[in-house]
């Protein structure tokens, strides 16, 4: 859930209307309703309602309680942001959600570094100035943490775009000396944070003590994310959205907008509990992931090691024929579907499947793709029915009883070694069964190419996998047509 952050100047020091504090309740509750629509595919559509509606009434109720602007202003601006967004709806590929969001991320951490920036430098229109005509020292710590975790959000979703977006390289940039460079930037903008609050008086001082904190958060955003690989992304997209949703509440502390301290709240608080079952998921310490670095990986060789492993290779028609005969098949997608955008004739293969008498399910790892849900939205966009589509923890204990194990663009979610092998990088990620399954089959574009660990997978070599060297799209294309003949 994204949060706009209204610009707006504070509210007066007399009470607030009742009415006001009601909307503004109503708001949070439906913000509410909105997260717990948003935990399952089935109701996220009307979770999005919720939320919407939610922002609507807070929008209004803070438009029609402050003079932000003229009606022609507000109209101007709500058109060109509402265009663009339109824009960009329409013509995004289901497969750059991930990109979208990272720069949804950018623009509210952007949006709270301005409004920031806009209360230093008129604290009057915000009303908090002291008596002594000084700004208030609570709103200076506010708005010190507003602007450093807003700028933090900025160029660390700046980055995480152009990793996603392939404007630069996916593979972790390690920076030497990265994790000194990132507690001292740390360490600095907190002092600076707790000098500014205390500075007694405006000067020039005190300005650069607002503009460096600035900077430096600026710089730590893009320090924290750089060394992190394109392949951890899940981690980083649901990190900075708590760090949206926190530069959000301290910016409402600023404006006296009770509805964007809710908000942000529940994002920043959600984001981060997001955030720690994604490390959980992948095996990663939640503090590495906040010091940043934490997705560089070394090589461990081992995919040369196991090259010249014996290894089966089936065709299209071999597929076709096996899962024809099965009574029940398991789908698990990984990213590599997300690339060669096999979706569609994904869930066209399972139609075809049930009009056999066959049992198809999909399962879902929470760290497949580049954002969490990544799955789950791009199978949604195909129509695959939501009670076809099962977490990891719901279906692992059917693989015993699954005929077949259809294994699409994933890799590491799949592998053994995450229980066997503790000297692997991925050991104590939780991973699906599939090597209890009665037959594997595994669509990868070669047997070169290893997961985001870098290592070889045992499965590949199982006396029951059958690899299917294709592009995901065109395989699954011509296993539909064997399956139609």
């Amino acid at each position: 859930m994204q949060l706009p952050i209204l610009s707006a100047a504070a509210e007066a020091a007399h009470a607030v209307p009742a009415w006001v504090a009601v909307a503004y309740l109503a708001s949070g509750v439906l913000f509410i309703l909105a997260l717990r629509g948003l935990s399952s595919p089935a109701t996220s559509r009307r979770g999005n309602r919720f939320g919407m509606l939610g922002m609507l009434i807070a929008v209004v109720t803070t438009l029609l309680t402050h003079e932000v602007a003229t009606i022609g202003e507000i109209v101007g601006a709500i058109a060109i942001g509402g265009g663009i967004g339109f824009i960009t709806a329409r013509r995004i590929a289901m497969t750059d959600m991930p990109q979208l969001v990272a720069a949804f991320h950018s623009l509210v951490g952007l949006a709270a570094v301005l409004v920031a920036v806009a209360a230093f430098l008129n604290p009057e229109a915000f009303g908090i100035l002291g008596a002594d005509g000084n700004i208030l020292t609570v709103s200076r710590v506010e708005m010190a943490l507003g602007a450093a975790i807003g700028a933090i959000t900025f160029s660390g979703s700046v980055i995480a775009f152009a990793k996603l977006n392939g404007n630069m390289s996916g593979s972790p940039i390690m920076l030497p000396g990265r994790h000194v460079i990132n507690l001292g930037t740390l360490a600095a903008i907190i002092v600076l944070t707790a000098l500014f609050a205390m500075s007694q008086a405006a000067g020039p001082g005190e300005n650069q003590m607002f503009w460096i904190i600035c900077g430096l958060s600026f710089a730590i955003g893009f320090l924290l994310i750089i060394p992190i690989g394109g392949a951890d992304m899940p981690v980083v997209v649901s990190m900075l959205n708590s760090y949206s949703g926190w530069a959000a509440a301290a910016m409402g502390f600023t404006l006296h907008n009770t509805a964007m301290i809710i908000t942000g709240a529940l994002v920043g608080s959600s984001g981060a509990i997001l955030s720690y079952i994604m490390c959980k998921a992948m095996n990663r310490s939640f503090i590495s992931v906040i010091a940043g670095g934490f997705g560089a990986v070394a090589d461990t060789g081992g995919g040369e090691a196991k090259a010249q492993r014996p290894w089966k290779r089936g065709s299209a028609e071999d597929a076709a024929f096996l899962l024809k005969e099965a009574n029940q098949v398991i789908i698990i997608p990984g990213y590599g579907m997300a690339v060669a955008q096999a979706q569609h004739v994904l869930r066209e293969m399972g139609d075809i499947l049930r009009k056999e008498g066959v049992t198809v399910k999909y399962g879902i790892h929470p760290v497949a793709g580049r954002m969490p849900g990544h799955m789950n939205v791009l199978l949604a966009e195909a129509n695959v029915p939501y009670d076809e589509v099962f977490e990891l923890e719901d279906i692992n204990g059917e693989f015993a009883q699954t005929d077949v194990a259809f294994i699409i663009g994933a890799n590491d979610v799949v592998n053994p070694a995450a229980k066997t092998d503790k000297s692997s990088p991925i050991y104590g990620m939780p991973v699906f069964d599939v090597d209890k399954a009665k037959t594997v089959m595994f669509i990868k574009r070669s047997m070169g190419g290893v997961g985001y660990a870098g290592v070889d997978n045992d499965v590949f070599y199982m006396d029951q996998t059958m690899m299917l060297l294709a592009d995901a799209k065109k395989m699954v294309e011509e296993i539909n047509k064997a399956l139609q003949h």
